[in-house]
């Protein structure tokens, strides 16, 4: 953790002296720059805000011409198709997230570098991708997703309670190449904790439109009366399961929830107890960071930078101190 926090505060104190200095210089560093970014799901949606918001600063800081946000839903699809339409339009940069996976967006991101366009990534790797063109442009700016699973387990056993044997379900998207890490830590440290996990995929629809899942979710809970702790690592989905607890019959506390983000619905959840664990990936950074790369790749030829933007967890107890 004191090595992740390192990394995260050089960034932060590179990325200070980047908008300090352009904002001395005659232009500013991103004078001329036109950039695509995915930001994932719905504008101004709790799990997407907050990186909207980081980008759309960094443009601003660094002076870049323009910043196109694509949305979309966190289809995988609508992610590749996303990037030929950025392709197409020529811009200095692309920065991208991983949910379609290394082999999907292999040969893309290939072309594009080879025409001369900075791509990097962020929210979900592409470790492949990142292997193969870090050295000249491909950062992340996201959590080391199992990692980041294996944290939220460990918290939501302490808080919480948990011991062998008791019952547990991870709701999440456990099909999708390398984004499906996050929740499979959460439940393998769940597991290996000797707790029954039962583990539930996310349909499409309902990772695109979070408020489809509570009436599932919510007969789930009903018909499991024995559960003792529900885990997921999807923002949307955390932002939801105090809603689905209520119309399950449940009191705050008689199960443990663990989740992913500080959406507005996620602090509610926190402050009334029904949401007890919740990682905190920092998606202003998340958005922050990428415009960053872009600009000093572009600027100065800089190679990737990797920053694991997932350090801790917030809990009901230190809730009030992160609202402040």
């Amino acid at each position: 953790m004191i090595r992740t926090r390192l990394v995260v505060s050089t960034a932060a104190l590179f990325a200070v002296f980047v908008v300090t200095g352009g904002a001395l210089a005659a232009d500013p560093h991103g004078k001329g720059i036109t950039m695509y970014m995915q930001m994932g799901g719905n504008p101004g949606d709790g799990a997407t805000l907050a990186r909207q918001t980081g980008a759309a600063a960094a443009a601003q800081a660094l002076g870049l011409a323009s910043l196109n946000e694509q949305f979309s839903g966190w289809a995988p699809e609508k992610m590749i198709e996303q990037f030929k339409q950025a392709l197409a339009a020529k811009p200095a940069c692309i920065a991208i997230m991983g949910f379609p996976g290394n082999e999907a967006f292999m040969d893309l991101v290939k072309q594009a570098v080879d025409q001369g366009f900075v791509v990097t990534g962020g929210n979900a790797p592409l470790s492949e991708i990142q292997g193969a063109f870090g050295p000249r442009d491909f950062g992340y700016a996201g959590v080391d997703l199992y990692d980041g699973g294996k944290l939220t387990a460990e918290r939501m056993i302490e808080v919480g309670g948990l011991k062998s044997g008791d019952q547990a379900m991870v709701y999440g998207v456990f099909s999708q190449a390398e984004r499906g890490q996050s929740e499979k830590g959460l439940a393998d440290t769940l597991e290996a904790a000797g707790l029954k996990v039962d583990r539930l995929e996310i349909t499409q629809e309902a990772n695109s439109d979070a408020s489809l899942a509570v009436p599932v979710l919510a007969a789930y809970v009903q018909s499991n009366p024995d559960l003792k702790a529900i885990g997921t690592q999807h923002g949307g989905i955390t932002g939801v399961l105090a809603e689905v607890l209520k119309k399950a019959g449940k009191k705050p506390g008689q199960i443990t929830v663990g989740g992913i983000d500080l959406a507005p619905a996620t602090i509610d959840g926190l402050q009334s107890g029904y949401v007890n664990v919740t990682l905190d990936q920092l998606l202003y950074l998340q958005g922050f960071l990428p415009v960053l790369q872009c600009v000093l790749t572009k600027a100065y030829k800089m190679p990737g930078i990797s920053v694991n933007t997932g350090a801790g967890v917030v809990t009901l107890q230190t809730i009030a101190s992160s609202c402040r």
